[in-house]
């Protein structure tokens, strides 16, 4: 083979390699965006739950007698505890991630979080309004921070 032959058969290597390792970053970061928004939607799914469970009389098994989000658990509303690999015995789990709930008078907070993929999401339901839902996404490691009640909620549980 000649010398000009040798150089561009280096070269299409040499291209040949970066290209695939490329790919295999834009693979993995799109690995994890989309499972960042696989969690965002769970969570956002348990919210919904968990205002239709405010909504529902309290002889359905719903929690209209209840002060704001007090006495709510994700068993009530269909969710099997202690699911996933990585999740506590408290927490609800599926290829996602893990949830858990904190109720409270004046909201619920939902958390879920993979920490295998360093994703994490706060969901905040302050009423039972599609407009009283709020979140914040960062890392599992660096837990989100709750999220405020949205100004356009005007059903807020702390009214």
């Amino acid at each position: 083979m000649g010398q000009q032959q040798l150089l561009l058969l280096v070269l299409g290597i040499v291209i040949v390699g970066l290209a695939v390792v490329v790919g295999i970053q834009a693979f993995g970061e799109n690995q994890k965006k989309a499972n960042s928004d696989a969690i965002v939607n769970d969570a956002v799914r348990i919210a919904s739950d968990a205002q239709a469970w405010k909504l529902k009389p309290a002889a359905f098994g719903g929690g209209s007698d209840a002060e704001g989000m007090t006495g709510f658990s994700l068993q009530q509303v269909g969710y099997e505890l202690g699911g996933g690999t990585d999740c506590e015995a408290t927490d609800y789990g599926n290829l996602n991630g893990c949830f858990s709930v904190t109720p409270s008078a004046a909201s619920l907070i939902i958390l879920g979080d993979n920490a295998a993929n360093d994703n994490g999401v706060k969901v905040g339901v302050f009423g039972t309004s599609p407009e009283c839902i709020a979140t914040n996404v960062g890392g599992a490691a660096t837990a989100p921070a709750d999220p405020t009640e949205p100004t356009a909620c005007t059903d807020g549980f702390s009214d």
